[in-house]
């Protein structure tokens, strides 16, 4: 159902900050009476909230902002997001109900991996934490060492985690021999999309259920959204936030089941409210209801951005899509590398996967996996095995992608 009377209001809040009072300057929310006049209003992107810096996004005086965040792009002009003690507030209950959709409760020691200051990962898992009652970990990313003897002395039940940091951990726990005193149950994992095989191994090497998290600094932070128990889609907070569909290329709206960009604005936010908002992710929103009995809007797993999308001979990559590719050939790991060069006039693509195969097996498997990508994808790769552990990990998030054409 679309929430007019939020959107309006919303709308009419935004509109007293100076972006988008410049923006929708001579318009007036009560002229938005349903879906189709809503989607009139013009997208919010990303270079919108650069141009915005530092403070042009708020829409309160100084003395209500509370706390800065910022995106964790290290490149051009920073993303500053500011928040009331109500959006912080907010985003705690969110958290909160996403650690419950996953069955974490007051019992659980939740230990926590992702970054902590400018970056929203680690204190969003904190404050959910916190409000739900449970035991907060705040680790940080790295010093495995360290976080392997708390994750033991300290009986985490649950992980925070990126899915690159997650898989660094189940491997160092396998290779130290020390999975019996590892005390995890569940594992929640956010800030980067990850492909069903990565998601089995961890599972398997952790022992524990996996649930995917969402968010993105510019609407609040992770902890939008989660999967529940069904494992099916993950349910987003629509009593916060709306959401849309759309075509990356002509920005038109998709019906429900089909793939595009997840569009969101924000309802309740009071520092940086954010209509229209390109998030660049790449997902689709799953009719019905979910037979968790939430009543919340889902949306698919994330298959990619659209600005991770890669051209070559006239075939489009995505990372979800390789994901799906490699998921699909028995041997072939999890962990992969894409290499793209021009070389004497042509695109050459090579492809490095993980295998446990002995190295006398590797040419049968590198052929069946050349055959698969240009079967699925129409491209050609230069496939070539290597031995489990051999790619790099990454203590945050995995580069997956190297292309060096330009």
């Amino acid at each position: 159902m679309f929430p007019l009377a939020d959107i309006q209001k919303s709308v009419n809040h935004a509109m007293k900050g100076p972006f988008y009072g410049a923006r929708f300057a001579g318009a007036d929310a009560s002229d938005i009476r349903g879906e189709e006049d809503f989607r009139k209003l013009p997208f919010t992107e990303k270079e919108d909230l650069h141009s915005a810096y530092p403070l042009g996004l708020s829409v309160v005086p100084d003395d209500k902002i509370v706390r800065i965040h910022s995106s964790s792009g290290t490149t051009g002009t920073p993303v500053i997001i500011p928040y009331t003690k109500k959006d912080v507030d907010d985003w705690a209950v969110m958290f909160k109900r996403c650690y419950e959709t996953a069955g974490i409760t007051s019992k659980d020691r939740i230990q926590i991996t992702p970054g902590y200051g400018l970056w929203t990962a680690g204190i969003g898992f904190q404050l959910g934490a916190e409000l739900l009652g449970a035991m907060a970990i705040p680790m940080g990313p790295g010093n495995t060492d360290k976080q392997i003897k708390m994750m033991i002395d300290l009986k985490s039940t649950v992980l925070g985690s990126t899915s690159s940091y997650a898989l660094l951990l189940a491997e160092e726990i396998e290779k130290r021999g020390v999975r019996d005193r590892i005390c995890l149950k569940k594992g929640v994992i956010g800030s980067e999309r990850w492909g069903e095989k990565m998601r089995r191994r961890i599972a398997d090497e952790l022992g524990v259920e996996l649930y995917d998290i969402y968010g993105l600094t510019e609407i609040y932070g992770p902890g939008i959204g989660i999967n529940c128990g069904y494992q099916s889609a993950m349910h987003i907070w629509t009593d916060y936030l709306y959401c849309e569909i759309v075509d990356p290329a002509t920005g038109e709206n998709l019906p429900d089941g089909v793939s595009g960009e997840l569009v969101i604005t924000t309802l309740q936010k009071e520092g940086a409210p954010l209509i229209r908002y390109r998030t660049h992710d790449l997902t689709r929103i799953v009719p019905g209801k979910c037979e968790c009995g939430l009543d919340f809007t889902r949306i698919d797993a994330i298959i990619g951005r659209t600005d991770d999308m890669v051209k070559m001979r006239g075939s489009i990559l995505y990372p979800g899509s390789i994901d799906g590719l490699l998921s699909a050939i028995a041997d072939v790991s999890s962990e992969y590398q894409i290499i793209i060069d021009h070389l004497n006039g042509r695109d050459i693509l090579t492809l490095l996967f993980e295998t446990g195969l002995d190295s006398s097996q590797y040419h049968g498997l590198e052929k069946t996996v050349e055959r698969e990508f240009k079967a699925k994808i129409g491209i050609t790769p230069k496939a070539k095995a290597v031995s489990i552990g051999d790619l790099p990990r990454s203590e945050k998030k995995s580069t997956r992608i190297f292309d060096n054409r330009y």
